[in-house]
């Protein structure tokens, strides 16, 4: 368990506040994650984002009437802390009997608030229900590898070995996967997710690919610490020109979380799969 964890809301029994609480939110330092995948602030290989759609955002208008929308958060990968779900959750509830002027003043509190827990400056949108309607669902780019005939044994902890690849080819592929699921590392709940790995470099084996994700299936850890542990894994072997890992998590709690890490600027939109 993150040491900073221990203290934060998850896995507790918590009172539910519904009016404005700023001091909800609890942030949760990257750095001991990263110090345990043998980087830090200053070396980072990646950039990215990640992607939280909330699907219980309500308020209300100066007339009292509530409003219902859901909000869209960009958290920079860089940033020097994430935000626990729970806290994340408890505290867009507080809003739940606030009265705000207008969507904009609710989103200039939301980034307000938000960027001063992340520590970097968080984006925020807040869209109709209708609008995220007209959009639906999409699906994953490349080959989904979910198929292929393996045999598994390994369950409890990541096993990089097991990824194999052709370093005489370099190619250039996309493939997805939504077989991937880990526990909290808090409350041992199961998340449960799909991944898109989209690289230029040695040809990787989709077998092996799959049979690395699954590994994940009993290792306790955050969704973001899981994406950049398969982003560091793969650039090890592949040595690639580019290298894109995206995950898009089923929600809990209302939430949902999609981290997304790369060699390359952030060009992925936010759409939503069918099991979010």
């Amino acid at each position: 368990m993150h040491p900073a964890a221990e203290h934060s809301p998850l896995g507790k029994s918590s009172e539910y506040v519904s009016t404005y609480t700023p001091s909800l939110l609890f942030p949760i330092p990257r750095a001991a994650k990263w110090a345990e995948l043998g980087v830090s602030a200053q070396t980072l290989p990646w950039q990215g984002v990640d992607f939280w759609n909330c699907f219980e955002l309500s308020w209300l208008l100066p007339s009292g009437k509530p409003v219902v929308a859901i909000g869209e958060f960009a958290i920079p990968a860089d940033s020097p802390a994430i935000i626990e779900s729970k806290s994340f959750k408890l505290y867009l509830n507080s809003l739940n009997q606030t009265v705000f002027e207008s969507t904009q003043a609710l989103e200039a509190c939301l980034v307000q608030d938000l960027s001063a827990a992340a520590g970097k400056p968080v984006g925020v949108r807040i869209r109709s229900l209708s609008e995220v309607e007209r959009e639906g669902v999409v699906a994953l780019p490349g080959v989904c590898i979910d198929d292929l005939d393996v045999s598994i044994s390994n369950y409890e902890q990541p096993q990089p070995a097991l990824l194999r690849c052709d370093t005489a080819q370099v190619v250039e592929q996309t493939l997805h996967s939504h077989l991937l699921k880990s526990n909290c590392p808090v409350t041992g709940q199961p998340d449960w997710g799909s991944v898109t790995v989209q690289y230029r470099g040695a040809a990787l084996d989709p077998a092996s690919l799959l049979t690395y994700l699954i590994s994940f299936r009993q290792h306790a850890d955050f969704h973001e610490q899981c994406v950049e542990r398969i982003y560091l894994d793969l650039k090890n072997l592949l040595k690639p020109e580019t290298l894109t890992v995206y995950a898009r998590y089923v929600r809990r709690g209302g939430l949902d979380i999609n981290p997304y890490r790369s060699t390359e600027a952030v060009t992925l939109s936010n759409g939503r799969l069918v099991r979010q």
